[in-house]
């Protein structure tokens, strides 16, 4: 860049920050670079300028390149391109969480002080580029020219090679066990009055807004649970009951936002026990006087002789039975908090399959792995969620339930994830497998002091709206059936179709998290049923889902699973994760420059990589976090085999450093 294009465009343009040039590290301005991305999609006119000034390769970060990439593939097709279209984009193309996840594509236009300088930006990044490779061009012609036994036509060979592009620079490697930007909760995919309160609550007590959108979705299934079905297609229904657990540190105010959510819940409960109040005593007493009136049958029948004797038994027979068929109603119930699987069971059926447990702490984890009984019993958790047959034989009671309908909404603390992890039963039976998980980013340290309370027509909205849903259904015997309009089906098909390959064992992005992610597609009709009938709080149940709560159900479904997946690793369910420590660790203790993909594989043991396709998933997951790279080296003529790819491995690696 000349002084006079310099002092023209540099004047007006706000000053970005560039990486230090320090010893050993590439020139690079990663501002520049993300104000290139911003302006791209905030601005499509000058995305046609960029494309002239620089190409995808001129990026330090990767990440910036698959942006960059994704960006020019959209604008090629004609689509818009902003935030929300190519998160969209990098969704389907499984690269979303690799570079950072939604909050940094969206945090890309943020970066951007004027749209009207990316060509500038775009100049600072393509120059950058030009002199990393002028300096790996410069050391590969130096070490080819010191070479003793280098000829004049090898030294020439190496600066004709120097003129080709040549590897990025290295970049500081990403370790394996840091947790990745987790998308936070799409609020605005809430009905209002479920969205404002629980964003006035996050305000009111500086709590991350997941936490209470997340027990949100466990206050509405407790409310429709077992009382709603989603007719996803010919014979597939999904029920509206969940399992949602929500992680956060100590001193976040668990307590607070638990309390403010599921209030109304207890009130509405409170309200059906007054109720039932009235009834359940007349039972009692009409109960009680047909059992006194069969006892005084019995006691006239065995001391009656002859045949007065046999009307008389006849006679105490009959009011025998009848009172044995009076029952009396038990006391409506919505909620469970620290109960054994034994009295969730009982509860349940008692309340006709329906029950919420819905708790501020872990301890349920516990209960289930047996701390009373001293065994596992999940059997009530399994089939509770699923809605599959539950008959528990015992010796003084039989209890069977249809369909049964469990909700779960848990908010507890990261170590009880990775606890839970542990417990080979809890996995190999597929209780994990069954939550949603929410691990939002703690603000503790960073909290505003006293910030606004919750407006009391936001407060009273939601307290209104939860009571109305919950005693509008909590008579419901038979559940109301939810179809899909034809498009909002049409968005689900799509969904699976873009989460299906993703479920490959090997190089599916969910692959690892199998048993979890097979769910997906059906948790997010469930989600869609939930928001249908908030949002349509006195004529749902007789109008179809429409494609908007469909789609805002799946981008719900899509936090979810970027949040499993961090979970899941925590608990250690990744195991390329594991093998690619191991990788790690032998890469390290071998200290090689450059390898070939057969001798690493001869170093690693046969019980870990049975074969090299065990291997390459665990390479690859240090490729994304640049601890080594593929490369394939020139051809030197024309006979014989192309050189076989080999890697190239990250110099802090060979040196120990990381």
């Amino acid at each position: 860049m000349t002084e006079q294009r310099q002092a023209s465009r540099g004047d007006n343009v706000l000053p970005l920050h560039s990486v230090p040039e320090r010893s050993g590290t590439a020139p690079c301005d990663l501002e520049a670079e993300q104000a290139v991305l911003g302006s791209m999609m905030l601005a499509a006119e000058v995305i046609a300028e960029v494309q002239a000034t620089l190409s995808a390769e001129d990026y330090y970060r990767p990440a910036h390149e698959t942006i960059h990439r994704s960006i020019t593939v959209l604008h090629g097709q004609g689509k818009p391109v902003d935030p929300i279209t190519l998160t969209h984009y990098l969704g389907q193309t499984g690269d979303l969480r690799r570079v950072g996840g939604p909050a940094y594509v969206h945090g890309l236009v943020q970066a951007v002080p004027t749209t009207a300088n990316a060509g500038y930006y775009a100049e600072i990044v393509h120059e950058l580029a030009e002199r990393r490779r002028l300096i790996q061009a410069g050391t590969r012609l130096v070490q080819a020219a010191s070479t003793p036994d280098a000829t004049a036509d090898e030294v020439r060979k190496a600066l004709a090679l120097g003129e080709q592009k040549l590897p990025e620079a290295w970049s500081e490697p990403i370790p394996l066990n840091a947790r990745p930007q987790l998308p936070r909760f799409p609020l605005h995919a809430l009905p209002s009055w479920l969205g404002d309160f629980c964003a006035a609550l996050a305000e009111e007590t500086q709590t991350p807004p997941d936490m209470a959108a997340a027990l949100a979705l466990s206050v509405l299934a407790t409310a429709a649970g077992g009382r709603v079905v989603v007719c996803v297609r010919g014979r597939w229904y999904e029920p509206t009951n969940l399992y949602v657990v929500v992680a956060l540190p100590p001193a976040n105010r668990k307590s607070a936002v638990f309390s403010a959510m599921t209030g109304p819940l207890y009130e509405a409960e409170k309200h059906l026990a007054n109720q039932a109040a009235g009834r359940i005593v007349e039972a009692e007493l009409t109960r009680k006087m047909a059992q006194e009136a069969a006892d005084k049958a019995a006691t006239r029948a065995s001391s009656a002789e002859g045949p007065e004797r046999d009307s008389l038994v006849a006679e105490a027979i009959d009011l025998a039975q009848h009172a044995e068929e009076l029952t009396v109603p038990p006391k409506p119930r919505l909620l469970a908090d620290d109960s054994t699987p034994e009295t969730v069971t009982s509860l349940m059926a008692e309340q006709g399959g329906r029950l919420a447990v819905m708790s501020a702490e872990g301890g349920i984890f516990d209960i289930i792995a047996g701390r009373y009984s001293g065994a596992p019993n999940m059997e009530v958790f399994l089939k509770g969620h699923a809605g599959d047959r539950l008959k528990v034989d015992r010796r003084n009671r039989e209890e069977f339930m249809e369909a049964p309908a469990l909700t779960m909404g848990l908010a507890v603390q990261p170590s009880v994830l990775e606890d839970i992890g542990k417990n080979r039963g809890f996995d190999g039976r597929g209780l994990l497998a069954r939550f949603l998980y929410a691990l939002p980013e703690s603000l503790v340290g960073y909290r505003k002091i006293g910030p606004a309370p919750v407006p009391e027509s936001v407060a009273a909205r939601y307290e209104r709206s939860v009571t109305a849903l919950t005693l509008s259904l909590a008579e419901q015997a038979k559940p109301y059936v939810l179809r899909l309009t034809a498009d909002a089906g049409a968005e689900l098909l799509g969904f699976e179709e873009r989460i299906e390959p993703q479920l490959r064992a090997r190089e599916g992005k969910l692959g690892h998290v199998g048993k979890w992610a097979g769910k997906l597609v059906g948790t997010a009709a469930r989600i869609a049923g939930l928001l249908h009938v908030a949002a349509h709080l006195e004529d749902g149940y007789g109008r179809p889902i429409e494609p908007s709560t469909m789609t805002a159900a799946i981008e719900i479904a899509d936090y979810f699973a970027d949040h499993a997946l961090t979970v899941f690793d925590l608990m250690g369910a990744d195991a390329a994760q594991a093998r690619a420590q191991t990788l790690l660790e032998v890469l390290r203790a071998n200290g090689w420059d450059t390898v070939s993909r057969r001798d690493l594989f001869a170093k690693l043991s046969r019980s870990e990589f049975p074969t090299v396709a065990d291997m390459e998933p665990a390479v690859a997951l240090l490729e994304e976090h640049g601890y080594l790279r593929s490369h394939t080296p020139p051809r030197t003529g024309k006979r014989g085999r192309p050189p076989a790819p080999r890697y190239l491995i990250h110099p802090q690696v060979r040196e120990g450093q990381v």
